[in-house]
C-alpha cells in the first residue's frame, strides 16, 4: 500500500502509540537522535512496518544512495530516507511508533502532512522529536532542552529537569513538524541534547541513557539503558585519564567549569579551541 510520500507494508495494531522521531542530519550532533531511535528499534524489537519514499523528500547528490558491488556485480542500491517501526512495551505502557530517518532536504510541509496523515490512521495522540546541539557543557553534564505544545505538558518535562528552550536561528525539520502538528491537534514535544564540543566524533552514551529514561517517563514505558550506561562508564574512565595527562584539556576543561559556575557559558567555545584547531578528544581515545 503507497500513501504518497510514504510506503507501507501493513499498518500495525496498537494501543493508544506514541510516536518518536530521531533524525540524522543537521540536528543530530554526537549522534544522540538517531542512535537514541536506533537503540530503542533494538531493545524493544520493533518491527519495520513503512518507509520514507525518498524520491519525494531527498537530495541524491547531498545524500547519495549506496551501493554494494562484489566482482563487477551490482548486488544493491539503497537510498537515503527513513523508516518506520512499531513496538508493543507491555500491558501497562503505551505502544510505540519510532521512526528513524534522515533529515529531508525537500518538501518539509508536505512530509510533515504525510507523517500526520499516518499518525491520524494509528490514532496517534503525542509526538516526540528528538535533537542533539553541540554547546559548551563539559561531558559530566546531561542537559536536555525542551518545547512542548501547551503549557500543561511541560510540568512532567521540567519534573525530569529539562530546561524550556529559548532561541532565535535556524531551525531543523523537528520546528516544522512541531508548528503543524500543533495545528492539526497532537500534542508535540522536542527534546534536545547538548553535547560538548569536544567530544565531537565520539557518542555521548550518558547523555542517551538520560534521554532514553526520560523518553520511558513521559511515555509510561520501560527501556532498559544499563547497556549505555556501561558504555559511558568506559568511555568516562578514558576521557579521565587524557584529561589527567594532557595539560591542554586539563586547561579546557577547568576553564569551562569556571565559567559554568559564573554562568559565563556564551564565550567559551574558544576555551575548546588551542590555535585554530578546535580540540577533539576523539584524537586520543582508543579505536573502537
Amino acid at each position: 500500500m503507497t500513501e504518497k510520500g510514504i510506503f507501507i507494508e501493513k499498518l500495525p495494531e496498537l494501543k493508544e502509540p506514541l510516536l518518536i522521531a530521531g533524525f540524522d542530519g543537521w540536528g543530530n550532533a554526537l549522534d544522540v537522535s538517531r542512535a537514541m531511535a536506533a537503540y530503542m528499534v533494538r531493545k524493544l524489537n520493533a518491527e519495520h512496518f513503512a518507509s520514507i519514499n525518498p524520491d519525494l523528500f531527498y537530495h541524491y547528490d547531498t545524500n547519495r544512495p549506496s551501493v554494494e558491488i562484489e566482482d563487477g556485480t551490482l548486488k544493491s542500491i539503497s537510498a537515503p530516507g527513513g523508516d518506520f517501526y512499531s513496538a508493543h512495551t507491555g500491558s501497562h505502557g503505551k505502544d510505540l511508533i519510532i521512526l528513524k530517518a534522515r533529515e529531508p532536504n525537500l518538501r518539509w510541509l508536505h512530509f510533515a502532512q504525510e507523517l500526520l496523515s499516518l499518525c491520524e490512521r494509528l490514532n496517534v495522540k503525542t509526538i516526540i522529536t528528538l535533537g542533539s546541539m553541540y554547546d559548551n557543557v563539559l561531558h559530566s553534564d546531561r542537559i536536555i532542552s525542551g518545547i512542548a505544545s501547551n503549557q500543561d505538558l511541560f510540568p512532567r518535562l521540567i519534573q525530569k529537569h529539562v530546561i524550556p528552550i529559548n532561541y532565535r536561528g535556524p531551525s531543523a525539520i523537528h520546528s516544522t513538524l512541531h508548528s503543524e502538528s500543533t495545528k492539526r491537534g497532537f500534542e508535540c514535544i522536542s527534546l534536545w541534547c547538548h553535547c560538548p564540543y569536544y567530544l565531537e566524533g565520539t557518542t555521548h552514551f550518558g547523555l542517551l541513557a538520560s534521554l532514553g529514561n526520560l523518553l520511558s517517563f513521559i511515555g509510561d514505558f520501560e527501556l532498559d539503558v544499563e547497556e549505555i550506561e556501561e558504555s559511558w562508564k568506559d568511555l568516562n574512565r578514558q576521557i579521565k585519564g587524557i584529561i589527567e595527562t594532557n595539560p591542554d584539556f586539563q586547561d579546557m576543561i577547568n576553564n569551562l567549569r569556571k565559567a559554568k559556575v559564573r554562568g559565563s557559558w556564551a564565550s567559551m567555545k574558544e576555551s575548546t579551541k588551542k590555535g585554530d584547531k578546535i580540540i577533539h578528544l576523539e584524537d586520543f581515545l582508543k579505536p573502537g
